[in-house]
C-alpha cells in the first residue's frame, strides 16, 4: 500500500511567507486566521488523512462500491470513516458560520483538499461535491432554501451533487432534454435522465441534494433556456425534517478504470419535486459558481495524487538497488537507484512541478477570497478576472502533470509499479479521470483561448503578463536570482508573441487557434509556475540563514525547474505556430 506524509512544512511556508496579496490581507473576516491556527488545522488534517482515510484508498479499489436492488453500497469502512469525518467538522471547514461552518479561507481549506486527494480521491468525492453544491446554493439560492437545506449540508449529514451530463450531451449543455414543469405552489416537477453523476447515490448520508440543470417548456433553445433546480433525494418538510422519497432513483453505477470507491451514477428523475435556484433561464451562470470552483479543486486533485506518487517513488529509490551509477564508488553489489542520474532527473522533475503548483494554487486561493469578499467592487472584479484566467490552467496543467508524474512514479518502481501490491498503479488509474471530468482539458484550453484571452472590454492576459514582468524586474536586481529571472523574461517574451499570434488567428483562422490552444495553455501554465517559483526564490534567499536546509532545497529545486522544465515552452510554441493545415488537410481512411 502507498504511504503518505502530509507536506505540512511546505504548506506552512506558503501560508507564512507567501500570503502577500495586500487585498487578501485587508479581508476583516480572516484577520484571526493566524499561523498558529492554520498549523493546528493542518496537523489535525494530516492526522485524519494519514491514519483514517489513507487505508480506504486500497480498500475502495479492491472492494468497490456496489449496486444491489436499487441501493448503492459504499466500500467497507467508508461509513465509519465518514461518520468520524463529519463529527470532526471537516465538511464544514470553509463554510459560512451562519449555517454552522467554521469559516476558514481557501488559503487553508485548499491544503486540506490536497491532503484528502492524496489520501483517497474516491472517499474525497463524497464530500467534495457537497461543498460545491453548498457554494452554489449559498450564492444563488433564496434565503428560505438556504435555511432549509444548508445547515445539514454543512454538518455533512446531507450531501450534494451536480447533475449536468445526459446521454445526449456532455459539455454541450444546450442539447439537454431534462424538463421542468412549474406547479401551482411554485415548485417544479423534473423528468429526465442524468449520467456520470459523481456521488449521485450512496449510503453515507441521510439525504442527497441534487443540483439539476433542466429546461422549462417555454424557454428558448440552447444554453439560453437552461434553469437550475434543487432536487432532494428525499423530500424535506417545512420544519426541516425528512418526508417521503422524491422521484429520484438510481438506474445503475459505472464500472470504472479508477476511483472505484466513488459511485458514478445514472440518475432517473420521474416527476421529482424541485426548487428553482436563481432566475429562470439563467441556470448555467448559477451552476458555473459551483463548476468553476470545482475545476480548481480538480486541479488540486491532480496535485494531491502527484504528491503521494512522488513521496513513494522517492522512498523506493532510496531502498532499491540496481546497477552501478556513473559515479559509483561501491566495489561490490549494486547502487541505490537514486544514485542514477536519470532517476534523480525524474524525481526532481516531479518535485519542481509539485512545489510550483502548490505555490500557484496558494496564490489563486488568495485571489479567490478577494474576488468573493473584498469590499471594493473594482478590486473584487480584478481578482475575479485572474481567477477566471487561471481556472482552466490549474484544472488542465495540474491534471496533465499528474498523469506524467504518476506514470514516472510507476517507472521508478519498475515491474513492481505495474503490480497492485505497491499501490502506485492505482494512483495512475485514479488520476486518469481528472483530465476528463468537469470539462475535458481540451475544452479548458478552448475556453482559455476563445473566451478568457479575447475580451471586448478587458485585457486580462495583458494584466497578468504585466504582473509577471514586475516580478521579473524586481528580481533582476538580486544577483543570485538574476539568471533565473532572465530566463523567465526570455520565455515571457515568447509568451507575448504567442499571445499576439493566437489573438490574430482567432480572427483569421479559428482552426489555427484551436489547434494551438492546448499548447498555449501549457505555455501560460509554465509561465505561471515559474512566476510562483520566482516569488519562492525571493523569500528563500532572504530567509536562507534562518533555515539553511529547507531554503537551499527550495533554491536548488527552482534551479532545476527553470533549466529543465520551463524550456518546454520552446517546443509548445514552435509546434503551435506551424498552423493547422497539416492537421485539417489530412484525410483519415
Amino acid at each position: 500500500m502507498a504511504t503518505y506524509n502530509a507536506p505540512i512544512d511546505d504548506m506552512m511556508f506558503l501560508f507564512e511567507k507567501l500570503r502577500d496579496n495586500p487585498h487578501y490581507n485587508e479581508l476583516e473576516k480572516y484577520k484571526e486566521v493566524n499561523s498558529a491556527l492554520a498549523k493546528d488545522i493542518l496537523e489535525q488534517a494530516a492526522k485524519i488523512n494519514e491514519t483514517l482515510i489513507l487505508p480506504l484508498a486500497k480498500i475502495g479499489d479492491e472492494k468497490p462500491t456496489t449496486f444491489e436492488n436499487g441501493v448503492v453500497i459504499t466500500p467497507p469502512g467508508y461509513k465509519e470513516a465518514y461518520k468520524k469525518f463529519i463529527e470532526d467538522g471537516w465538511v464544514s471547514l470553509s463554510c459560512d458560520p451562519q449555517y454552522g461552518g467554521q469559516g476558514m479561507p481557501k488559503t487553508v481549506s485548499s491544503f486540506f483538499d490536497e491532503m484528502l486527494s492524496s489520501a483517497s480521491l474516491s472517499f474525497k468525492l463524497y464530500s467534495e461535491l457537497s461543498i460545491g453544491a453548498y457554494n452554489c446554493i449559498f450564492h444563488h439560492g433564496e434565503d428560505s432554501l438556504k435555511k432549509k437545506f444548508l445547515p445539514n449540508m454543512v454538518k455533512g449529514t446531507w450531501s450534494g451533487t451536480m447533475c449536468l451530463t445526459e446521454p445526449v450531451c456532455g459539455t454541450d449543455l444546450g442539447l439537454l432534454k431534462t424538463k421542468a414543469i412549474e406547479q401551482s405552489n411554485g415548485t417544479y416537477k423534473l423528468t429526465g435522465q442524468k449520467i456520470f453523476i459523481t456521488s449521485g447515490d450512496h449510503d453515507l448520508t441521510e439525504n442527497i441534494i441534487h443540483l439539476v440543470l433542466a429546461r422549462i417548456p417555454d424557454s428558448p433553445q440552447g444554453t439560453k433556456g437552461i434553469s437550475l433546480f434543487l432536487v432532494p433525494k428525499i423530500q424535506v418538510k417545512e420544519d426541516g425534517s425528512l418526508g417521503p422519497r422524491n422521484g429520484v432513483s438510481t438506474g445503475s453505477i459505472e464500472t470504472k478504470m479508477g476511483i472505484k470507491g466513488s459511485a458514478t451514477c445514472v440518475l432517473n428523475f420521474d416527476g421529482a419535486i424541485g426548487y428553482i435556484i436563481g432566475p429562470k433561464n439563467k441556470g448555467l451562470s448559477s451552476m458555473f459558481t459551483m463548476m468553476n470552483l470545482e475545476r480548481i479543486v480538480v486541479g488540486i486533485q491532480g496535485l494531491g495524487l502527484s504528491e503521494i506518487a512522488y513521496q513513494n517513488a522517492l522512498n523506493y529509490s532510496k531502498e532499491r538497488r540496481q546497477g552501478k551509477s556513473n559515479s559509483s564508488k561501491a566495489k561490490n553489489g549494486a547502487d541505490l537507484i537514486i544514485d542514477h542520474a536519470d532517476i534523480r532527473r525524474s524525481l526532481l522533475n516531479m518535485k519542481s512541478i509539485i512545489e510550483g503548483e502548490r505555490a500557484l494554487s496558494f496564490w489563486l486561493a488568495q485571489q479567490t477570497e478577494v474576488s468573493l469578499h473584498h469590499k471594493d467592487n473594482k478590486i473584487k472584479e480584478e481578482a475575479l478576472d485572474f481567477v477566471s484566467l487561471m481556472t482552466p490552467i490549474v484544472k488542465s496543467l495540474f491534471t496533465d502533470m499528474g498523469m506524467e508524474i504518476t506514470s514516472d512514479a510507476m517507472q521508478i518502481f519498475g515491474g513492481y509499479g505495474y503490480t497492485k501490491d505497491q499501490g502506485i498503479e492505482q494512483l495512475y488509474r485514479d488520476n486518469r479521470i481528472t483530465p476528463i471530468y468537469e470539462g475535458t482539458n481540451s475544452i479548458q484550453a478552448i475556453d482559455l483561448v476563445f473566451r478568457k484571452l479575447i475580451s471586448k472590454n478587458k485585457d486580462i492576459i495583458g494584466r497578468y503578463i504585466k504582473l509577471v514582468d514586475e516580478e521579473i524586474k524586481k528580481n533582476k536586481n538580486q544577483n543570485e536570482i538574476k539568471p533565473l529571472a532572465e530566463k523567465l523574461d526570455k520565455y515571457l517574451k515568447i509568451t507575448i508573441s504567442f499571445t499576439d499570434w493566437i489573438k490574430e488567428k482567432v480572427k483569421s483562422s479559428k482552426n489555427d487557434a484551436g489547434a494551438a490552444s492546448n499548447d498555449y495553455l501549457k505555455v501560460l501554465g509554465l509561465i505561471a509556475l515559474a512566476h510562483s517559483w520566482l516569488k519562492v526564490l525571493n523569500v528563500s534567499y532572504k530567509e536562507l540563514d534562518k533555515n539553511k536546509k529547507f531554503f537551499e532545497d527550495k533554491i536548488k529545486t527552482a534551479d532545476f525547474f527553470f533549466n529543465r522544465v520551463l524550456p518546454r515552452i520552446d517546443f509548445h510554441y514552435k509546434s503551435a505556430i506551424s498552423g493547422s493545415s497539416n492537421i485539417m488537410d489530412f484525410k483519415f481512411n
